[in-house]
């Protein structure tokens, strides 16, 4: 059961502060709800927490349509895509271009898709929200954060990045991977969306970029407690841009494993294993670490993805775009370390 009476100051204030919306806007809040073969296949658990933000989306939209009655306030459910990355169906993206501001609460995230960039370029405003949780929205959640803040640090990160070559991240729990970030242009994700075909998370905060493909020699340690679910710890192998391997990680390490298959060199696994995004998180009300949304923002981490990267500067489409935070890492930019153990300096 929602509280509404305790998120709508939440909502409200993204609304007006993150997404700036106006009289006589049109405002589409979407959330996905499970498929036939997610209700026969998925686990209780799982599924009900996949209910419960579809019932947020709703309620996010009831706030809106009650406290800003001057807006054009729609709520649009959507069958459920099944994995992050892999595209709605095309009259769902028709629905989101037509939008003057989106607000889209998922399980399955839509940012790294053709319909989230066909809504952008048409001058929507968006908000993706996957994995977002009820208390997100709480005083003192990551979304009550000073965003202004966030973004002057974000912004500063991110040209940094823009003009580093080689990267180097590496953790006491294991991960030591390099690649290489030549012609990549870095970005800001700073939770403000106020103009026309601006678009990134909520709850935001970090600079990312597009590894170039090819470069990344090295291991990602996934920890235990920083995965959904995860109860084991999980290390993926890097050889020459891609994952060469997955070990450990209990049943998500299978999941892994079935879903990248190491051992073929066709699509759609060949994309799926490409090392696809660095991002630094800035956010210092971010705390959740098994929920990737949250976790991925948590000043002193960083993520690592794989998967598709097309849509902020890489070369690689791919059905599916995953990430996996690392805890406390050291991150070195041209041979300068500008985080240790999760300190972040930018002097």
């Amino acid at each position: 059961m929602v509280d509404k009476a305790r998120i709508q100051g939440g909502v409200v204030n993204m609304l007006e502060v993150n997404l700036d919306v106006k009289a006589g806007e049109t405002l589409l809040v979407m959330s996905d709800v499970p498929t036939h073969d997610e209700w026969l296949k998925s686990e209780s658990d799982w599924l009900l927490r996949f209910l419960e933000r579809s019932v947020l989306g709703k309620a996010v939209g009831e706030i809106a349509s009650e406290r800003i009655p001057e807006v054009r306030t729609e709520f649009y459910p959507f069958p459920s895509t099944g994995k992050s990355g892999t595209e709605p169906l095309p009259e769902v993206a028709r629905k989101m271009k037509a939008a003057d501001v989106l607000v889209a609460i998922t399980t399955h995230s839509l940012s790294h898709t053709d319909a989230r960039e066909g809504a952008t370029r048409a001058g929507a405003r968006v908000a993706s929200m996957p994995g977002f949780l009820e208390e997100m929205f709480h005083p003192e959640g990551p979304m009550t954060v000073d965003y202004s803040a966030v973004a002057s640090e974000a912004t500063r990160l991110a040209e940094l990045m823009t003009y580093v070559e080689k990267v180097g991240v590496k953790s006491s729990g294991g991960t030591d991977i390099g690649f290489s970030l030549k012609g990549r242009r870095a970005r800001p994700d700073t939770g403000l969306y106020r103009k026309r075909g601006e678009w990134g998370n909520l709850p935001a905060g970090e600079a990312y970029v597009a590894p170039l493909e090819g470069s990344a020699e090295g291991r990602i340690v996934v920890e235990v407690g920083w995965y959904p679910g995860m109860h084991e710890e999980m290390i993926i192998i890097f050889r020459r841009g891609i994952v060469d391997g997955i070990e450990g990680g209990g049943d998500v390490g299978d999941r892994f494993r079935s879903l990248l298959r190491v051992d073929e060199r066709e699509e759609p696994y060949l994309s799926r294993r490409n090392l696809a995004e660095l991002g630094v998180g800035v956010n210092p009300k971010a705390r959740r670490p098994d929920n990737i949304l949250e976790a991925e923002k948590i000043r002193g981490t960083v993520h690592l993805a794989v998967g598709d990267n097309v849509h902020f500067g890489g070369k690689v489409k791919a059905d599916i775009h995953n990430d996996f935070v690392i805890p406390k890492p050291d991150l070195i930019l041209d041979g300068v370390k500008v985080m240790e153990r999760g300190k972040l300096s930018l002097a």
